[in-house]
């Protein structure tokens, strides 16, 4: 993330990406079928997180992030995003990703397109690439923040990526209910952009369910 930039403006609109990781193991040939298992404790059991954000009223839902303060390895992403070209749309309109890992970009129309990325408050380009029909471009995000998306062959169509470097990101219901469902337990900073309101909370993540009120500064 770059240095100074006004926190307020890093996201905008957003829909939430969250994944788990699956262990499984073997025993290695040739091992006694009584041989002691060894294995390390076990982790945290996920938790839920639940709250209310601000309901508002531009027809942008809240945007909510929770965002680590512990060194507790969190889930990694449990499949590759994809935002596709179909009817001269970008589908979808708004798409959350993770920092350091692919992004996955399509074309499903019968026409060529370009997919034209830029970060949405420096304007700094990140790619810019024409994907003929049928193919497809895989680009990494290593910078947090909100990135415009716009084909130059066609002017009517646009869209949004939101990339974090956390699993835990949603947008709130139209009743301003939003929820994780298998969080890490530990210390969060909670962030809300709900229009032009940011609210912040530091919460203590633990046990089976923490409630936060996040509908006021």
């Amino acid at each position: 993330m770059a240095a100074g930039r006004p926190k307020r403006a890093r996201y905008r609109c957003a829909a939430g990406i969250a994944a788990a990781i699956l262990f499984s193991a073997c025993s290695p040939p040739g091992s006694p079928p009584d041989a002691p298992s060894v294995s390390g404790p076990p982790g945290p059991a996920p938790a839920v997180v639940a709250g209310k954000a601000p309901v508002t009223t531009s027809g942008i839902p809240a945007i909510v992030i929770l965002e680590p303060r512990h060194a507790l390895q969190l889930p990694e992403p449990g499949g590759v995003p994809v935002m596709d070209q179909v009817a001269r749309s970008f589908v979808p309109p708004v798409l959350f990703v993770r920092t350091d890992h692919p992004t996955e970009f399509r074309n499903s129309d019968d026409e060529l397109h370009n997919i034209n990325v830029k970060e949405g408050v420096t304007f700094e380009q990140a790619f810019n690439v024409a994907v003929p029909t049928g193919e497809r471009y895989v680009h990494t995000f290593t910078r947090t923040g909100a990135y415009d998306v716009t084909c130059d062959i066609h002017a009517g169509m646009s869209a949004q990526i939101v990339a974090t470097s956390t699993p835990y990101v949603t947008l709130a219901g139209s009743d301003g209910a939003f929820a994780f469902p298998d969080v890490v337990p530990g210390t969060y900073a909670l962030t809300v952009y709900a229009g032009v309101q940011t609210i912040e909370r530091t919460i203590e993540v633990a046990g089976p369910r923490t409630e936060v009120d996040a509908t006021h500064p």
